[in-house]
């Protein structure tokens, strides 16, 4: 941007959102910041929302990212329940009629849940938002039987969650197994283990057709036949919110949508950032959208540096977490498809990092109950260089240690 920015709005108010108007204040910025909800709430996280809110053990407080104590004191205008029409550079229409202008607007509109065709009623909740976690949280206790479509990271914390309630859980896969796209074949029977440890009915291979309600509850239609339930929780993944754009010319990804962006999170529209889970950046000859927190906070510091004139610095391999039936998981990176599975620690115990490599260099891991293991895993992907197997199996030799061997 050419002129200097005097003012910010962004459609949005999720993690994105947040980390831009935080770290502006944070850096000196003392122009006009304005943050637009469509949501009735204060700004909150989502992470907690499949697990310690479902299981009552975080309230409606511990969720909240921006209150309206701290908006007064730093200056910010926070507008909850504010539903945006249109977007163009230095203006922002909202359902009301009325319009906000600012020097640059962000687009932090996060995504909605994908849902089925023929999946839907009374009985049937997409886990996305606030609202949608508390009907949930205030149904499982009188649930005896809970059916959940899709095996990925919000299916199994959501079961994961149940169980710990005492619920019987179906979970209905349409892969082979759950996570396999992200995991690889080894490490997805991993994580089919740990469904069915814990005493979770996961059934892979299966496509749903309908949702039927009935007397007791509804029977979901497969494709190996019908299971009965009380409930059934949708977790197909997600649809970015990208119209806004779309309507305003903006470019997105053509093939799975998405705000394509810079590494400065600039769109194609002067003046008009996105960040977050709309967001999609250029790799290769494809493009990638990142749908977790540290992404989000991390693409909205790269705004806020690029609204103040500060260099960027280059992105960060994805990095995201999920707890699951007493167990923390971390993965690093993508995993590429038909790399070598390389482990550190003991899968049957539980304790280990499983890394990912090809040409020798490790693109990706994936840590249970290793979380200490993270951070040499990103210097490891920052170096791109290759990795004797032995010692990075080897839990006597230290990553740091290997780290410094490689690097000198």
């Amino acid at each position: 941007m050419s002129e200097p920015v005097r003012s910010l709005v962004t459609v949005g108010a999720g993690q994105a959102a947040v980390a831009t108007v935080r770290m502006l204040r944070r850096r000196g910025f003392d122009g006009p910041l304005t943050v637009l909800s469509d949501e009735p709430h204060l700004p909150y996280q989502r992470p907690p929302l499949s697990k310690e809110f479902l299981r009552g053990d975080a309230g409606s407080a511990d969720l909240v990212l921006l209150d309206e104590t701290w908006a007064a004191a730093h200056d910010v205008e926070l507008r909850t329940g504010a539903a945006v029409t249109a977007v163009a550079p230095g203006r922002v229409e909202l359902g009301d009629g009325s319009h906000v202008s600012a020097d640059a607007v962000l687009l932090a509109t996060g995504v909605r849940a994908r849902t089925l065709p023929g999946v839907s009623g009374d009985r049937v909740v997409h886990l996305r938002t606030v609202g949608d976690a508390v009907r949930l949280r205030d149904a499982l206790p009188g649930l005896r039987r809970l059916v959940v479509v899709g095996g990925g990271l919000i299916g199994a914390e959501v079961a994961s969650s149940a169980r710990e309630l005492g619920v019987e859980v179906v979970v209905l896969e349409a892969g082979p197994l759950p996570m396999l796209g992200a995991l690889g074949p080894d490490m997805a029977a991993f994580c089919a283990g740990l469904y069915r440890d814990h005493g979770v009915d996961l059934r892979c291979g299966q496509e749903i057709s309908a949702v039927s309600p009935t007397a007791a509850g509804v029977v979901v239609e497969t494709s190996s036949g019908p299971v009965e339930a009380d409930l059934v929780v949708v977790a197909v993944g997600s649809v970015p919110r990208d119209e806004l754009a779309r309507a305003a010319g903006i470019a997105v990804d053509p093939v799975r949508g998405g705000v394509v962006v810079d590494e400065m999170c600039r769109t194609s529209a002067p003046g008009v950032f996105a960040a977050g889970d709309v967001a999609c950046r250029a790799v290769g000859d494809g493009f990638v959208r990142v749908e977790h927190v540290d992404n989000a906070t991390t693409q909205g510091g790269t705004v806020a540096r690029a609204l103040l004139g500060k260099a960027v610095p280059p992105p960060e391999a994805p990095w995201f977490w999920s707890d699951q039936f007493d167990l923390n998981l971390q993965v690093v990176g993508h995993a590429p498809t038909g790399a070598e599975v390389v482990v550190r620690g003991s899968v049957a115990d539980r304790d280990f990092t499983a890394f990912y490599l090809t040409d020798d260099r490790v693109r990706a891991a994936f840590c249970v109950e290793r979380g200490g293991d993270v951070p040499a895993v990103r210097a490891l992907l920052a170096l791109d260089a290759p990795v004797p197997r032995a010692q990075l199996a080897d839990d006597d030799h230290d990553l740091f240690d290997l780290l410094d061997t490689i690097s000198a």
